[in-house]
């Protein structure tokens, strides 16, 4: 879906383009006058013969200006499709090829882009001669470094890529793999790179002709610029119809090609356009009040999630990821969220935190914590709730700590995040929440990568409880421990809880230890709530079918009754 906003702009650009295009194909056959014949006065104003006037040498300037169009037009278009194609194939082709190849075509394009362009313009141009082919060739070689930098350093994200290395596992050609997988996901980066070489070509053929190096045979609009400044326009009136059409020209174009590239990355690139579309829809969604639910009425009740739906933009469609998702949480409960992967349990604790962006688009009756619409809150106002009063335990601790940065820095950052204090007090606190997660104060010293997986993840628990909050939400804490880790974390886990009297959003696809620990539970299966109510009444009672094949699904050890059944 392409935002109204960019539809606008490209059709605007379109519209330009196409006034300009006329002027350069039907323009000559329309203007009667020849611009290479005297057929006026000099310097004769704009009239019903002339409608632009002439110049010193009586030539018409109307004529001059659907001329020059051709001229600048074709100068732009292919210097800036010759530079691209250039900038394209050396990026490909050092960015795949790595090794010796990639240093010696990087070490040539560090050398041109170290080069002063207007310099190089003038020098290329002095030494080639004035002419069309000249200006391409000085246009295209100024230009294609830039572009083979980012080809080159697109490619090598893409060349690692899932596609490309099973691609390479089944024997498949470098030139199949180019075309076929990374030349692809070039084009989102391709075709604003040659849009917006156009109106640098058309600039610099401006410039190269205003310096006289264009082809002295061939008027353009940089060449009218050229002669009426050398020819003392701006001594007299003429130069308001010598120098402002040309300029105009030039301005026009230039916008025409900056609105079309800028339509054209979003409707390429899926990431772009599905952001527009979500920021327009997030937009629409945000004026909307929230309706409290009866729910949130309830002095014990901590969390309200009233009605809440997020959705993904498509090509001509949204995919619904939460759909009418609503729960409530009591203080000091711990709500078990279970579903198989993809069944929007994440999903739900992000847009719980207010973590979803664009292009997911976020609606809801109301998230209410604490008799506050979190929904509501500015940016400002949330940072000072997430991390404070609601912490996240995330799936993967290696990813959350700092690999650079010390545990003891990491958790003293997490306190002075939220709450001034002094260093004694800092360090306190961190000796005594590390000795809570069951590690010694001299793990604070340690880097994250000195550590094991269970160590890791004791330490974002403790990252998540340092600052006392209301709420955690455990986002699959074990998941890539080993199974004897696990249990120690789910052991802790439940302790805290228990001794801290903290109200838990546990999330997970394990069953068994959802079970184990939440005092009710929510079953999600492709965005919707399918069960919920208290553990042990769904775990023995529940009869919604999905429910029942996650818990037959358990397994189960069967002992032999016991002596006196069996008499």
């Amino acid at each position: 879906m392409i935002s109204k906003g960019a539809k606008w702009i490209g059709w605007t650009g379109v519209l330009m383009l196409v006034i300009v295009f006329l002027l350069a194909l039907i323009g000559p056959h329309v203007v009667t006058h020849d611009a290479d014949k005297q057929t006026g006065m000099p310097f004769q104003p704009p009239g019903a013969e002339h409608w632009l006037g002439t110049n010193d040498m009586g030539q018409d300037i109307m004529a001059e200006l659907v001329v020059g169009a051709r001229t600048s037009l074709t100068i732009g278009i292919a210097a800036a499709l010759l530079a691209t194609l250039v900038g394209t194939a050396i990026g490909l082709v050092s960015g795949y090829s790595g090794g010796w190849v990639d240093s010696l075509l990087m070490r040539i394009v560090d050398i041109c882009l170290t080069l002063p362009f207007l310099p190089l313009m003038i020098v290329i141009g002095v030494y080639m001669g004035p002419s069309l082919v000249t200006q391409v060739m000085v246009i295209t070689l100024v230009m294609w470094a830039g572009k083979a930098r980012k080809i080159r350093a697109q490619t090598l994200s893409l060349r690692s890529r899932g596609a490309v290395l099973a691609a390479q596992s089944m024997g498949a050609g470098h030139f199949y793999i180019l075309w076929k997988h990374i030349f692809p996901s070039m084009l989102p980066l391709v075709i604003p790179q040659f849009v917006q070489a156009v109106n640098v070509s058309i600039m610099m053929e401006s410039s190269l002709s205003f310096l006289g190096m264009g082809d002295p045979l061939s008027k353009s609009w940089g060449s009218m610029l050229f002669y009426a400044n050398s020819r003392s326009a701006f001594l007299t009136e003429a130069w308001m119809w010598w120098v402002i059409p040309p300029g105009l020209c030039i301005v026009i174009t230039v916008l025409a090609f900056s609105f079309i590239g800028y339509y054209l990355e979003e409707r390429v690139n899926p990431r772009l356009r599905a952001y527009q579309a979500a920021s327009l829809k997030g937009a629409k969604s945000a004026v909307k009040a929230a309706v409290p639910g009866t729910s949130t009425a309830d002095s014990d009740v901590l969390l309200a999630v009233e009605s809440l739906f997020v959705r993904y933009p498509k090509e001509n469609s949204t995919m619904t990821a939460v759909d009418d998702v609503s729960f409530v949480i009591k203080k000091g409960e711990v709500l078990g969220l279970v579903g198989e992967s993809g069944s929007g349990k994440s999903t739900v604790a992000a847009a719980v935190m207010q973590l979803l962006k664009p292009p997911a688009m976020v609606e809801q009756r109301g998230i209410h914590f604490a008799g506050r619409d979190l929904s509501r809150l500015s940016p400002v106002e949330m940072r000072q709730i997430r991390g404070n009063r609601i912490a996240l335990i995330p799936q993967a601790a290696m990813n959350a700590l700092n690999p650079v940065m010390r545990v003891r820095e990491q958790l003293a950052e997490a306190i002075l995040s939220h709450h001034k204090a002094g260093k004694q007090e800092i360090q306190e606190k961190i000796d005594q929440v590390l000795m809570q997660v069951g590690l010694t104060p001299r793990w604070g010293a340690a880097f994250p990568h000195e550590l094991s997986g269970g160590m890791r993840q004791r330490v974002v628990i403790a990252m998540a409880l340092i600052n006392e909050p209301d709420l955690v939400i455990a986002d699959e804490p074990t998941t890539g421990l080993d199974v004897k880790v696990q249990v120690e974390i789910i052991k802790l886990l439940k302790d805290l809880q228990q001794r801290l009297n903290l109200s838990m959003i546990f999330i997970s696809h394990d069953l068994p230890v959802v079970l184990s620990l939440a005092d009710r539970v929510v079953i999600m299966n492709q965005g919707k709530i399918v069960d919920q109510g208290q553990t042990l009444t769904v775990a023995h009672h529940s009869t919604h079918p999905y429910t029942r094949r996650l818990i037959d699904s358990i397994p189960r050890l069967r002992t032999a009754r016991p002596l006196q059944e069996q008499r």
